[in-house]
């Protein structure tokens, strides 16, 4: 391992709904054409692989808001809404607001070339926007969730832009993602051979519904007025969706290996939320909309060749907002003055995952008054009014409540939480939640 590594490139790989077991190096099964996740599997195998890594927040949105800012999500109105859903087009509140510092935007004043292929999902234009927010290049969906095929949103608008305009191109979107990202890589190699490093984002809309694999082409009239596609879907369409994410990052792997930038380029993959309805979160329960763990424990898997030692495993507790504050510290950029960091750099551990440091994390969300801490071990959780408390590596299930075993440490914990909710702006009256079918139109967990 290098002792004086280069700025490295970097390529922030977001899946959107995938499960904390979906992955072969997580326990995933393998699906009826084999292993589902092969590229990604090796690279955990050659790089770092987190067993303790959680999102910002159960839901899509919020953690983009904490995964870009590097802070928690609570600070800022548009995150409050649980997510955010098209009825906030033309509002200037609900979005990241463009004097917002980001991770791209800190990473462009280091002499960082930025872009995102994928998924935004933080406000509308014209208010909104990644080329307002420190990306110089943007190809991807504004909102939530759109069809593979026709890339209309919920609501039958189509949603697929390049830059600022919207942009018509036939294609399977995780297909044209992967490819504009392979694109995007050529084209900055020889600047980054010459010492200009890029921030790649690609956040993929995979494996979020509809359940549509690339030869389900005839599915997108069918599901154009009902993109949660209730009636259909299955758990070999969904491995095969994630398979065609595996496949796309594999051939970003290969135009970096062509143009000799493996070794200096950080990847990083990860969960934006747990996983939802094909999704394998074993042995956690709970999903997407849950700050049980099955909501927030999410894979994360790190490779950088020039600095990760390979077969690396971590116990380390961290969260979608420290991965970013580690991008900005691998880079040698700065937070700006005004904007402290909640994030904190994961740095230590990439180099020798046994280095370890105590890091609480706090979640809130306005969806059955829920609430959490993760303190070393153990974990306070509020449901529907309910305290739990939970010892988690001895019980990542979450069946022995100890609250009544353990009623010092549950009011201390309860106590900190509360503390630290104080310092964050109050849940606006008018936030809204959006389940989709996570609690309307399925069976309770």
């Amino acid at each position: 391992m290098s002792k004086n590594p280069k700025r490295p490139n970097i390529i922030y790989i977001v899946a959107d709904d995938l499960g904390f077991a979906d992955l072969g190096c997580y326990g995933g099964r393998d699906a009826r054409f084999g292993p589902v996740s092969p590229v990604l599997d090796r690279l955990a195998a050659k790089g770092l692989r987190m067993t303790q890594g959680y999102s910002n927040s159960p839901v899509c949105s919020p953690t983009r808001f904490g995964l870009i800012t590097m802070r928690y999500q609570y600070r800022l109105r548009g995150a409050a809404e649980e997510p955010i859903n098209s009825k906030s087009k033309g509002s200037t509140t609900l979005g990241l607001p463009p004097e917002h510092p980001t991770l791209p935007s800190l990473l462009k004043d280091a002499g960082y070339r930025t872009a995102l292929m994928g998924k935004w999902h933080l406000g509308y234009p014209p208010v909104f926007g990644p080329l307002k927010s420190g990306y110089e290049e943007f190809f991807g969906p504004i909102s939530g969730g759109v069809d593979y095929f026709t890339h209309c949103s919920n609501n039958g608008t189509h949603d697929l832009y390049l830059g600022d305009g919207e942009h018509h191109e036939e294609g399977y979107l995780t297909d044209l993602i992967s490819q504009r990202s392979v694109d995007y890589i050529q084209r900055m190699a020889p600047g980054a051979q010459a010492g200009t490093p890029f921030f790649l984002s690609v956040h993929y809309t995979a494996p979020h519904w509809p359940w549509e694999t690339r030869d389900d082409a005839a599915l997108a009239e069918e599901v154009k007025n009902n993109l949660f596609h209730l009636h259909g879907g299955n758990i070999h369409t969904y491995h095969r969706m994630i398979h065609h994410m595996d496949e796309g990052i594999g051939q970003m792997v290969e135009a970096l290996e062509a143009n000799g930038l493996l070794d200096d380029t950080l990847i990083v993959f990860t969960s934006d939320n747990g996983g939802e309805r094909f999704s394998d979160n074993w042995p956690l329960v709970g999903g997407k909309m849950d700050l049980t763990e099955g909501g927030i424990r999410v894979p994360w898997i790190a490779h950088w060749p020039a600095v990760i030692p390979p077969g690396g495993v971590t116990e380390q507790v961290c969260m979608s907002m420290d991965w970013s504050a580690t991008m900005l510290d691998a880079a040698g950029g700065q937070p700006h003055a005004d904007y402290p960091l909640d994030g904190v750099s994961l740095l230590p551990v990439l180099r020798d995952a046994d280095d370890t440091f105590a890091r609480p994390l706090h979640w809130r969300m306005n969806h059955r008054g829920q609430r959490a801490l993760r303190d070393g071990p153990w974990k306070y959780l509020r449901v529907d009014g309910n305290d739990y408390l939970f010892n988690i590596p001895q019980d990542e299930r979450e069946r022995a409540n100890l609250a009544a075993r353990e009623p010092d440490r549950l009011a201390a914990m309860r106590a900190a939480w509360e503390a630290w909710e104080a310092t964050m702006p109050p849940i606006p009256a008018d936030a809204t939640i959006s389940l989709g079918y996570s609690y309307k139109d399925m069976p309770q967990r």
